[in-house]
């Protein structure tokens, strides 16, 4: 019944919660890696288009999926049409992919954090410091425990007492850090030109690897086709407006992202001159190549620590998002208990997670499709269910339970400016984007084509 539902206690609570689930690693680690990689401003031009339409029409049909039903994604989709409710069970494979191996990456993040707070930070900086770690057996399996369980404590509290809370803390200090991180970062000798690469769009740079590369970016940075914005749509009070909050939650993590590329890219292009192999480290960036570039700043222990304190936070609140899913839909499924559903949920997840973790060090034998074992979850959830979820969620409410339905829920609360952007994104223009992504990452997971 709705009035039993957990709720949001204000649109506030709600756009913070949101925006920290959509405001993760994708923004802090991957969007500057990829920003880095394809060309700096252009990338970030094309990301920023592809972000107020796409990525808008997205997000408002799935927050309003939730707020209509008021039920995870595993019920939501059969409940407005049941030849549809495969694309629920479809949606929730998603989060419980993602949530072990995520917080595998978690687990690292914890302990550079710890490495730089208690004056390891020149270890950190040092060739095969990252390789030794993430191949031992014991310490990562020990990180991982911590992180998973920070995540727990937050969820196990529920939505309001628990999510609400923590993104209200979290989220302004993570602006505050990220601010302050970038402000030192852009003012570093020899970074103005890193600034001028990141902000400036090259035209010459553009592909449709670009293109590839930001809307892959796109779904990994805002929570899309995971469940999670059916899930906090949910929680979302039917008078809240529906289609500001989206835009604040876009907005908001637009701009974490910008603000990340200027914490690293300029640092990184002051620190190698520009040198093409240093800005193309990849994922790699962060746990490799920054603590370099800490080491050759001034102060840059202290400035090494605040910036994986702010990772730590915006890994924290994605998180806590994706293990919220994953319990909203144990709740909706099984009629269980927040705390029951919870802490099976941490039991599954742990045990999910240890090849992940493994797959570096005494599992690192085992390559399905040539791929670590952390890659390959990752490549299964982002690059394949991820896509046709999406696509699949494109063609319900395009043309089975139509645009309309979406377009009335959001209606209940405010006035849809942008209904026939969505609608042509919706139904014309997000379908094509999505087919393309799935043919192009399954070919890149295949080794058949590079990006």
């Amino acid at each position: 019944m709705e009035e039993q539902r957990s709720n949001f206690s204000s649109r506030l609570g709600f756009v913070l919660a949101a925006a920290g689930s959509a405001v993760g690693l994708g923004n802090i680690w991957r969007f500057p890696y990829l920003a880095a990689k394809y060309g700096g401003g252009i990338f970030l031009l094309v990301y920023f288009i592809l972000l107020v339409s796409f990525g808008f029409s997205l997000m408002i049909a799935e927050i309003a999926i939730g707020r209509k039903t008021k039920l995870s994604a595993v019920e939501a989709y059969g409940k407005l049409d049941k030849r549809f409710g495969f694309v629920g069970t479809l949606t929730s494979l998603v989060p419980m992919i993602i949530f072990p191996y995520y917080c595998v990456i978690g687990g690292w993040v914890v302990k550079y954090f710890i490495a730089f707070i208690t004056g390891e930070a020149g270890a950190a900086a040092q060739d095969g410091y990252f390789t030794n770690f993430i191949t031992q057996t014991a310490q990562p399996i020990i990180w991982l425990v911590l992180f998973m369980g920070a995540t727990t404590a937050v969820v196990i509290c529920g939505v309001e007492k628990g999510i609400e809370s923590a993104s209200k803390v979290l989220m302004p200090i993570l602006v505050l850090l990220s601010v302050i991180v970038a402000a030192f970062s852009i003012t570093m000798p020899g970074a103005w030109d890193g600034v001028l690469y990141y902000i400036t769009p090259d035209f010459s740079q553009f592909s449709i690897k670009t293109v590839l590369g930001a809307l892959g970016q796109l779904f990994y940075s805002m929570s899309l086709a995971m469940g999670i914005m059916i899930t906090y749509g949910s929680y979302m009070k039917k008078d809240a407006d529906l289609e500001s909050s989206v835009k604040q939650i876009e907005w908001f993590d637009a701009g974490i992202a910008f603000v990340a590329g200027l914490m690293i890219v300029p640092a990184v292009y002051a620190f190698s001159g520009g040198d093409e192999s240093a800005m193309n480290a990849g994922a790699g960036l962060m746990f490799i190549t920054l603590p370099k570039v800490f080491a050759a700043m001034k102060m840059g222990t202290l400035i090494g620590t605040i910036f994986f304190l702010l990772v730590f936070f915006a890994a924290l609140t994605s998180a806590i998002s994706l293990m919220e899913t994953v319990v909203s839909i144990v709740q909706d499924r099984l009629k269980w208990g927040r705390i029951k559903a919870t802490i099976v949920i941490l039991i599954a997840s742990m045990a999910i997670a240890l090849p992940s973790t493994l797959g570096f060090g005494i599992w690192s034998h085992i390559t399905p499709l040539g791929m670590s074992l952390l890659d390959f979850f990752d490549f299964i959830s982002n690059s394949v269910l991820m896509p046709i979820v999406a696509f699949l969620t494109c063609i319900f409410v395009g043309y089975f339970i139509k645009t309309k339905t979406i377009s009335d829920e959001v209606k209940l609360s405010s006035k849809f400016k942008q209904e026939k952007l969505f609608v042509i994104v919706i139904k014309y223009i997000a379908p094509i984007c999505l087919i393309v992504i799935l043919v192009s990452y399954v070919m890149i997971g295949l080794g058949l084509i590079s990006i």
